[in-house]
């Protein structure tokens, strides 16, 4: 059981290496509380994505820790993080990995059918209301294939939002969508701080769209050189 007060995410020293050496997050100490918009961001090959990685659990620390609603995650097995990813946490990639055999309101509801937290048409209500939330009701039972760049991804943010996660990240989830759809994603991560107290974390290197989020962490050769929320 968590403490009451814990965090909802926090860092001591996370550090990321390769078995061949090289290391890719250094000596990270960061504290991330609830209802935070933060963007991560720094040049190419600073880090940004293995940070995102290791704050959602789909990485392991070489050293330090991550504690999720404090909770140490170093102490769980593969499977135990996998349910905790799935029960805790959504994500949203620079691609959409969308299933294409699948219709946006199947790629929806696949996330809410593997948690079991909701049954039968329990599952098809919050799939459509999530969608119909985003703009896209009426593209619910299309593929993937039918529907544009923007809406494609604005269905992978409603797949990531399918459980009802207390963390969203984000990993350069505007980078193959033009300027209009790139600002319509950062208004979604925007509402879901300020109307729904989500948190989200998002890697970008689109300095004006970081300037929208509420804290900045800049990173440089794995190492945080700034923290607006520090």
């Amino acid at each position: 059981m968590a403490p009451p007060d814990a965090p909802l995410l926090e860092t001591a020293g996370a550090t990321r290496q390769l078995p061949e050496g090289a290391v890719l997050v250094r000596d990270v100490t960061i504290t991330i509380g609830r209802g935070e918009f933060v963007a991560v961001t720094g040049p190419s090959g600073s880090g940004k994505s293995s940070l995102l990685y290791l704050l959602g659990l789909l990485d392991r620390p070489s050293a330090g820790h991550v504690a999720l609603e404090g909770r140490d995650t170093a102490r769980l097995s593969t499977n135990e993080l996998a349910a905790l990813r799935l029960a805790k946490l959504g994500f949203v990639f620079q691609f959409h990995f969308l299933l294409p055999e699948f219709t946006a309101l199947d790629n929806v509801e696949i996330p809410m059918r593997r948690l079991g937290r909701l049954k039968g048409a329990a599952v098809r209500d919050r799939a459509m209301a999530l969608l119909g939330a985003l703009g896209l009701a009426e593209a619910a039972r299309k593929l993937p294939e039918q529907l544009s760049g923007g809406m494609r991804q604005r269905a992978a943010i409603a797949r990531a939002l399918a459980n009802d996660p207390a963390l969203v990240l984000a990993d350069e989830p505007t980078g193959n969508l033009d300027t209009a759809n790139a600002r319509a994603v950062f208004d979604i991560f925007e509402r879901l701080t300020r109307d729904q107290g989500r948190t989200v974390v998002v890697v970008t290197h689109d300095p004006d769209l970081a300037r929208r989020a509420t804290r900045r962490i800049q990173l440089v050769d794995g190492r945080v050189v700034s923290d607006s929320g520090a």
